[in-house]
């Protein structure tokens, strides 16, 4: 679910994802229920819904679970009313942190965000002290295997209208605008390829490297801590974590 990396931890991304799996499925469930209730069950005519259920699919969450979701935000099974509320603070040495967060409950929250910030070396800040830094951005991961040529897939994203296609290792990082990312995984989608990573998310325009040992493991600690919470649904961070060991 995080925005934190800039993509070095795909490779490690499902065992970690595994362990977490009733947890993901939770947040899944509300971001489903959520885009439903604000833009009706079809996502042929709800984009937000379409991005969402793209983003539980890339988690192999079952379509059960999905339908179920959707039904739940169109009130046909109950309903909850979930808000969604951004957080926006800094971390250690002034790391910038969004917190996506979708609740039931924001005197909840609220007071649980700020105590993770707190503990670990962060501050939370007002509203806009940090989304300047940040771009919204399709952005879309595909594994490479020794049936994709890569030269050719990388003029097939670009033709479909990607931004950009970046070399990660064992995966490929698409980057579009928000406009254009459900026509490019579209194509990439008829044309056979499977994605590991499928979402609208926020990219920070520069980003911020940490030295310090200590600073690296309270930022990594608020990280998790964030993630742990319910409430949280994506942090989005500049942390320059490319030269970090695996």
């Amino acid at each position: 679910m995080s925005g934190h990396s800039k993509w070095n931890n795909i490779k490690n991304k499902k065992g970690k994802e595994d362990a977490r799996r009733g947890k993901i499925f939770t947040k899944l469930g509300r971001y489903i229920m959520v885009a439903a209730k604000e833009g009706g069950p079809d996502p042929e005519y709800n984009a937000s819904l379409k991005v969402a259920i793209d983003k539980a699919k890339a988690e192999n969450m079952p379509n059960d679970n999905i339908e179920r979701a959707i039904k739940k935000g169109c009130g046909e099974l109950g309903q909850d009313n979930f808000e969604e509320i951004t957080y926006e603070g800094y971390g250690p040495s002034g790391i910038a942190v969004m917190v996506k967060c979708l609740t039931d409950n924001r005197n909840r929250t609220a007071p649980e965000v700020r105590h993770a910030f707190d503990k670990n070396g962060g501050n939370l800040g007002q509203p806009g002290c940090v989304s300047f830094m940040f771009e919204k951005k399709g952005q879309l991961g595909v594994l490479k295997h020794e049936n994709v040529d890569e030269e050719e897939f990388m003029l097939l994203a670009l033709d479909l209208g990607a931004e950009d296609v970046i070399d990660r290792d064992e995966a490929f990082e698409i980057i579009t605008s928000p406009e254009s990312y459900e026509e490019v995984r579209d194509g990439l989608e008829e044309n056979g390829y499977e994605f590991v990573q499928s979402d609208i998310t926020f990219l920070p325009s520069n980003y911020t490297e940490l030295t310090d040992e200590n600073d690296i493991k309270l930022m990594e600690k608020l990280i998790d801590t964030l993630e742990d919470n319910d409430d949280v649904q994506d942090v989005y961070t500049n942390w320059d974590t490319d030269n970090l060991e695996d």
